[in-house]
C-alpha cells in the first residue's frame, strides 16, 4: 500500500456523509483558478466524449460550448449535484467508505477530480477505479489548489508542501499499472500568503496532474 495507516487518518473522523450533508452553494477557489481548469478542459476533453466528474459539486467549470456525449456526476450531497446543469446523470457516494464505482468497465473517456482528491483516505484503490473505468486512451485530470477543509484532508496532505502535494498525486497514479506518467501543470501564486488566505484574486495557485490509460 503507499499510504501508512497514520497518513490517512483526518482530524475530524466523524462521517463524511454528515459533514457534506448541508448543501454548500460556492466555489472553493477563486476565479483565477477556475478560469485555468475551464481552459485545461477546453484543451484535453473532445465533444460528444463521456466524462465522469468525480466528486462534485454544482459547478463542474466545464466549457459552456463544448456538448459532450454524457456528464456523469458524483459526490455527497444530493442537493448540490441536483443544481449542476452539465451532468445528465449523478448518484451519491463516500469513496473513504466504498471506493468501488457503479460503472462499467472502459465507460468513460475522461474521469475529472476538482479540488477533493485531498479527501481520499484510500487513493490506491480510488486511483484504480480510475483506470477501470477509462476506456484506453481516456485522460484522467486531477486539479488541486492549496485551500481544503483541513479537518477533512488526509495527514499524508495535511503535513506536505504544495510540491509534495504533486508528488502525492503522481504516486497515486503510479501505484496503478497502466497509466501513463502523469505530466504536471503548476502555476504557483504571486500573492503574498496572507492575501492567498483571505482569498484574493489571483491568489489561487493551480496544479493539475495528468495522464491517460494506457
Amino acid at each position: 500500500m503507499l499510504l501508512k495507516p497514520d497518513q490517512r487518518l483526518k482530524l475530524d473522523d466523524t462521517d463524511d456523509n454528515l459533514f457534506y450533508a448541508y448543501p454548500r452553494f460556492v466555489t472553493h477557489v477563486d476565479e483565477g483558478f477556475i478560469q485555468r481548469l475551464t481552459d485545461l478542459y477546453r484543451e484535453r476533453l473532445q465533444p460528444n466524449t463521456r466524462i465522469l466528474d468525480m466528486m462534485s459539486s454544482w459547478v463542474s467549470h466545464l466549457p459552456e460550448e463544448i456538448k459532450f456525449a454524457h456528464v456523469e456526476g458524483h459526490g455527497l450531497n444530493a442537493e448540490e449535484l441536483k443544481r449542476n446543469p452539465r451532468l445528465n446523470h449523478y448518484f451519491v457516494q463516500n469513496l473513504n467508505e466504498n471506493p468501488g464505482l457503479p460503472l462499467p468497465d472502459q465507460e468513460f473517456d475522461a474521469v475529472l477530480n476538482c479540488v477533493s482528491v485531498q479527501y481520499l483516505q484510500y487513493p490506491e484503490a480510488v486511483f484504480s477505479e480510475i483506470h477501470r473505468i477509462l476506456k484506453p486512451g481516456g485522460v484522467a485530470i486531477i486539479s488541486f489548489s492549496n485551500r481544503m477543509f483541513y479537518q477533512k484532508a488526509i495527514q499524508a496532505w495535511r503535513d506536505a508542501s504544495e510540491p509534495g502535494r504533486l508528488e502525492l498525486v503522481k504516486r497515486y497514479f503510479a501505484s496503478v499499472p497502466g497509466f501513463s506518467t502523469p505530466e504536471i501543470i503548476a502555476r504557483k501564486s504571486t500573492a503574498p500568503n496572507f492575501l492567498q488566505w483571505l482569498g484574493a484574486p489571483g491568489g489561487d495557485p493551480f496544479y493539475a496532474a495528468i495522464a491517460h490509460r494506457k
